[in-house]
């Protein structure tokens, strides 16, 4: 993802990497070329439910016929928990996904904004440039039915340590920063924002100092009624408590929800599932068990993190992917997905002109289980991010 979902990808780029993007016309199978199939597209009267596309092993013609088609009633929402789903400037179709299937998101995050330290108690707003006044205004009448709202992703870029511990040591710091983010949001008519700090600091300070900033921002905000959603770390096992029970208990007083980003658990030196479904449901239970005094309103605050982007693997190293170059790579397959019980994940192996690929991507059956978890679980969902994955997707929405 790209805020911290965005250091992981940014990340995965730099390794070594596979040529560049097929094109239909490079596409080859056993020396031949992949017969173009002819695709369904836009919307239909029928949902993917109705069409009995939701399978374990979905085949790759059905994927490729089916995938730019969607149910007309782009209005109903299956999935009653909150959704947030997060926008990029470098992913345009993001932003028609966002007016489409407007009142299925609860949250829009566009990723515009920056803080800038410019010396003591200076700071500036970086990225107003991309703010699209029009879009938001068709985003919240889109979602007018539910109530949506538009919470920027806000982070603190170009910070040297020297600024980090100027704004963590000294409350005048503090206090200056969180009143630029609340201007910010009553100067552009947003509801509030999306917090992306814990991320850059967790292990780097004493925790106690980065709980304090949290809280003095989102408490800032939400006092002035707006919403403060704060990004967090999923447990794994190298870094098992850069978010943990006691900071969740800590902050869900003061945040307005915690997008937990249980996603890009493999590594191109461990490939494998995007965010196996055991390790996501143990990331919620690792913050908020099912012992947990008011476990349900706790819980209700937590939106699951689904990736809507792949991953591409290599003998030569890996890349993440989206929608059209999976598409592309599916050309090669003959037949079915395979799943994976253990993960609940869909992946395909091809060999194409450039070499072989193992892939994984979601699926239809596989979004679907991790809403069934959210369901159990009492939580909501991000989603990582609107208009890398399929069209018919937002169906399951």
């Amino acid at each position: 993802m790209k805020f911290f979902v965005g250091v992981v990808l940014v990340a995965l780029a730099t390794v070594q990497l596979t040529g560049a993007t097929l094109s239909p016309s490079d596409i080859k199978n056993k020396g031949k070329k992949v017969k173009e199939l002819k695709t369904k597209q836009g919307p239909q009267a029928t949902s993917v439910f109705e069409r009995g596309l939701v399978q374990q092993e979905p085949s790759a013609k059905d994927i490729l016929v089916e995938n730019p088609a969607y149910h007309e009633e782009t209005s109903l929402k299956n999935f009653n928990g909150k959704v947030l789903g997060y926008v990029t400037p470098w992913n345009n179709h993001g932003y028609d996904v966002a007016k489409i299937w407007g009142s299925k998101f609860n949250y829009v995050s566009p990723v515009w904004l920056q803080v800038l330290r410019k010396g003591p108690k200076q700071y500036e707003l970086g990225g107003a440039h991309d703010i699209d006044a029009g879009w938001v205004k068709d985003v919240k009448k889109a979602g007018q039915s539910i109530g949506n709202k538009v919470v920027p992703r806000i982070l603190f870029d170009k910070f040297t340590d020297k600024d980090f511990s100027q704004l963590l040591t000294y409350s005048e710091e503090r206090t200056v920063a969180a009143r630029l983010i609340v201007d910010t949001v009553r100067r552009y008519r947003f509801d509030g924002i999306v917090l992306e700090v814990w991320s850059q600091l967790a292990a780097r300070v004493d925790d106690e100092f980065l709980v304090g900033l949290v809280r003095e921002i989102c408490q800032t905000l939400t006092e002035g009624g707006f919403e403060c959603i704060l990004v967090i770390p999923p447990a794994r096992k190298e870094t098992y408590d850069l978010f943990s029970k006691r900071h969740f208990e800590t902050l869900v007083p003061v945040v307005s929800a915690f997008s937990l980003m249980t996603y890009d658990y493999s590594t191109v030196q461990r490939p494998g599932a995007n965010g196996p479904l055991y390790w996501v449901k143990n990331a919620v239970q690792h913050i908020c068990p099912d012992s947990a005094e008011n476990l349900k309103e706790k819980r209700a605050k937590i939106l699951l993190g689904l990736n809507l982007y792949g991953s591409d693997y290599t003998p030569n190293g890996g890349q993440p992917i989206i929608g059209h170059e999976y598409l592309a790579l599916l050309k090669h397959l003959k037949g079915h997905l395979t799943f994976d019980e253990h993960d609940v994940e869909n992946f395909f192996e091809v060999k194409t002109s450039n070499g072989r690929h193992m892939v994984f991507y979601p699926t239809l059956f596989s979004i679907n289980e991790r809403l069934k978890l959210a369901r159990e679980l009492g939580t909501g969902i991000s989603l990582w991010e609107l208009g890398q994955g399929l069209d018919y997707f937002y169906d399951l929405f």
